[in-house]
């Protein structure tokens, strides 16, 4: 009888607490869900970059997009823009009401 509670204690320990488990399997279902939705993070961010590649292409080459890099990269501006210039204080003083 002693064998049987022993044997019966040893598997149900194993069944809980062993490598393939109850607690094994919730912290792979927990490490599945995590991964997955870096998975669709990643996809998302890949699909982003594509279309904005397609935008540069020689072939397809959009004149906004072009424009708009051209002028983050090179630090220039359109002529019909307006520009603002600030002192480095204006930045630390709070707007008036």
């Amino acid at each position: 009888m002693t064998v049987c509670l022993a044997a019966l204690g040893y598997f149900a320990w194993h069944g809980v607490y062993g490598s393939r488990g109850m607690e094994r399997v919730k912290a792979r279902e927990f490490e599945v869900g995590r991964l997955e939705r870096k998975l669709d993070a990643l996809v998302a961010e890949r699909e982003r970059l594509e279309q904005k590649v397609a935008l540069l292409r020689p072939d397809g080459i959009d004149p906004d997009m072009l424009d708009r890099q051209a002028r983050a990269l090179l630090e220039f501006a359109h002529p019909n823009d307006r520009v603002i210039l600030l002192d480095s204080g204006d930045l630390d003083r709070k707007p008036a009401n």
